[in-house]
C-alpha cells in the first residue's frame, strides 16, 4: 500500500520570513496538496543562541498572511508531537544511545571533563547515491564525509542528528528544501541506513538570485526580501503567493498569473527548474497589479484607506476616497502607492510649463478659462455636476476638442494630458481649482 504523501517545512525562530524560506514552504504546501497528502510546519529551535522571541510566531503569522495552512504545527497540534525540537530532547538521546550500542557512533570527551559529544562513525569505502527529484541521480562517496558530531557535549542534537529522527518519526515522505542541504544528504542517509529505516525522497531547489545573477543575499539592499515587509507595503497576499510559486516552477501554458487552486492543481514537481530563480522585481510589480486592478473600487478603497491616514492625508468623505482610488488604480503596482500617486496629483506648487502655458496662449483661452470659472461658482462640485458645465462652457465660447478639454486641464492640473477631467476636479476640490483658474487667467492677462 502506498504511504499517504507528507512533507514538512522546519524554520529556525530565528527572525522574519524570508523569501527563500517562503518559497520553500510553499513549495512544500503544493506538494502536499497536489497529491492529497499532508504538510506539517515543525518548528527547528535547537540553535539556541539564534533564537528570537516572537521569531516562531512571525514564521507562522506571515505564512498564513500568504495563504497557507497546515495540517500538523506547534499550534494546531497533531499525531506526531511534539513540533519543537527542544521538546524532543528525550527521543533524540534514545536513538543516540542505539547508535553508540550498535557501534555506528563513538562518545568524544572533552579535555578533563567527564561531558563529552557523541560523534557518528562514517563507514569506509561505501558509495551513497539518492535520486533528486529536481536534480537526478547524485553520489557522494563516504571518504569525502568526516565523523561528524550529532550531539553536542550539552546534550543538544544537531541538524543532521536530528531532522533524521524528526522525519522518520513524523513519516515524511518527501522533503523539498534548499541546495544548500546537499551536502547534508549523505550524513542523513547513513542515520537512516544505520538505524534500518526508509530514506524519504528529496527534491532540492536551485537558489535564488538577483537581476545580477547573484545569489540572493541578506544584505542586498537592492531587493525586499522578507514577507513583512512586502504585507507592509501593500502586496496582496495572492500576488506573492502567484509570485514566488514562479522561482524555481514554470505552469504548463504561457499564463503566469495563476489562483491557488490553478497552482495547486498544475503543480508537477518534473516541471522544478534546474536553473537559478532570478528573483525580478518588475515581474513582482506587474503580477501584484494585475491583482490590484482585479479588486472593485470598493475593496480597494477600504485596503489603501491605512496608508492614507497613516500618512496624514484627510478623506474629505467615502465617495471622494472612491474616486481617488478609481483614478489611480491602473497606476498602482502596490497599495501603499497611493500616498505618492496622491501627492504627485494634488501638489501644491501649482505650476503651468511653458509648453502647456504655450497652448493656452495659442489658443487664446483666457475668455474659455473665465466662462468655466463662473459655471463652477454657482456649481456644486461632483463630477456629474462638473461634466455639462465643460459643455456648456465649450458652446458658451463656441470651443470644441483638444482647446477646451487640453485648455481646461492645463489651467487647473498643470498637466497636459491626465485621468478624466470631471473626476479631477472633484478631487481637486472647488477652492483648490477656483484658485487655479484664477492663476492661470492672471498669467495669461498678463501675456496678452
Amino acid at each position: 500500500m502506498e504511504h499517504k504523501t507528507r512533507v514538512r517545512y522546519a524554520p529556525s525562530p530565528t527572525g522574519q520570513l524570508h523569501i527563500g524560506n517562503a518559497r520553500s514552504a510553499l513549495f512544500n504546501y503544493l506538494y502536499a496538496r497536489h497529491f492529497g497528502g499532508d504538510f506539517i510546519v515543525r518548528i527547528e529551535d535547537t540553535d539556541v543562541l539564534r533564537n528570537v522571541p516572537g521569531g516562531e510566531e512571525s514564521q507562522l503569522s506571515n505564512l498564513k498572511w500568504l495563504g497557507l495552512d497546515w495540517d500538523e504545527s506547534p499550534d494546531k497540534g497533531g499525531p506526531y508531537g511534539p513540533y519543537r525540537q527542544l521538546e524532543r530532547l528525550e527521543t533524540y538521546k534514545e536513538y543516540a544511545e542505539k547508535l553508540l550500542e550498535m557501534g555506528y557512533a563513538y562518545k568524544e570527551y572533552r579535555e578533563n571533563s567527564k561531558k563529552y559529544a557523541i560523534r557518528f562513525k562514517v563507514p569506509n569505502d561505501v558509495e551513497l547515491s539518492f535520486k533528486d527529484l529536481v536534480r537526478g541521480e547524485l553520489k557522494f562517496h563516504s571518504k569525502d564525509v568526516e565523523d561528524w558530531i550529532m550531539v553536542k557535549d550539552n546534550g543538544i542534537p544537531t541538524y543532521n542528528f536530528a531532522v533524521v529522527i524528526d522525519d522518520h518519526l513524523m513519516k515524511i515522505t518527501h522533503v523539498l528544501r534548499g541546495e544548500e542541504h546537499i551536502t547534508n544528504t549523505p550524513k542523513q542517509i547513513l542515520v537512516y541506513r544505520a538505524l534500518g529505516w526508509k530514506v524519504p525522497e528529496f527534491g532540492h531547489m536551485t537558489i535564488i538570485v538577483n537581476e545580477q545573477k547573484k545569489k540572493l543575499s541578506k544584505r542586498d539592499k537592492n531587493v525586499i526580501q522578507f514577507i513583512k515587509e512586502y504585507q507592509d507595503m501593500g502586496y496582496l497576499p495572492e500576488a506573492m503567493f502567484n509570485f514566488i510559486s514562479l522561482l524555481g516552477w514554470s505552469p504548463q501554458g504561457n499564463e503566469e498569473i495563476l489562483t491557488q487552486e490553478d497552482i495547486i492543481e498544475q503543480f508537477d514537481p518534473s516541471r522544478l527548474s534546474k536553473a537559478p530563480a532570478m528573483f525580478d522585481k518588475n515581474k513582482l510589480a506587474y503580477i501584484n497589479s494585475r491583482y490590484i486592478k482585479k479588486l472593485s473600487v470598493e475593496e480597494l478603497s477600504e485596503r489603501c484607506r491605512p496608508y492614507l491616514v497613516k500618512a496624514g492625508i484627510s478623506i474629505p468623505t467615502d465617495d471622494w476616497l472612491k474616486l481617488l482610488v478609481g483614478i489611480l488604480q491602473d497606476r498602482m503596482s502596490y497599495l501603499g502607492e497611493i500616498v505618492e500617486l496622491h501627492r504627485a496629483f494634488f501638489h501644491d506648487d501649482f505650476e503651468v510649463k511653458e509648453e502647456a502655458f504655450q497652448f493656452l496662449v495659442d489658443n487664446q483661452s483666457a475668455k474659455l478659462l473665465e466662462t468655466f470659472k463662473h459655471h463652477l461658482m454657482v456649481s456644486d462640485f461632483s463630477p456629474e455636476a462638473i461634466e455639462p458645465l465643460i459643455k456648456q462652457t465649450g458652446l458658451d465660447t463656441q470651443t470644441k476638442g483638444k482647446p477646451l478639454f487640453m485648455g481646461l486641464r492645463i489651467a487647473t492640473t498643470g498637466d497636459m494630458h491626465g485621468p478624466s477631467l470631471p473626476i479631477s476636479l472633484a478631487l481637486l476640490g472647488k477652492d483648490r481649482v477656483i484658485h487655479r483658474l484664477n492663476q492661470t487667467i492672471t498669467k495669461l492677462r498678463g501675456e496678452s
